[in-house]
């Protein structure tokens, strides 16, 4: 991410579009704005499990 591609037969980019995509830039975590975000409670947080890596094979029979 963070570059821009231009392939063989594309229009140019118009200058509305390059200003959007400066705006959209990839931010640090630093940059982001979290506060929106509800707190989960310990409940909530009782409920997660853990995630599975790897997908488990099936074996299928005949």
């Amino acid at each position: 991410m963070g570059s821009i591609r231009i392939y063989k037969g594309m229009p140019p980019l118009s200058e509305e579009q390059i200003r959007r995509l400066e705006e959209n830039k990839p931010k640090s975590d630093d940059e982001i704005d979290f506060s929106d975000i509800p707190r989960l409670t310990k409940e909530e947080l009782a409920k997660f499990k853990p995630a599975r890596l790897r997908r488990q094979k099936q074996s299928i029979a005949s």
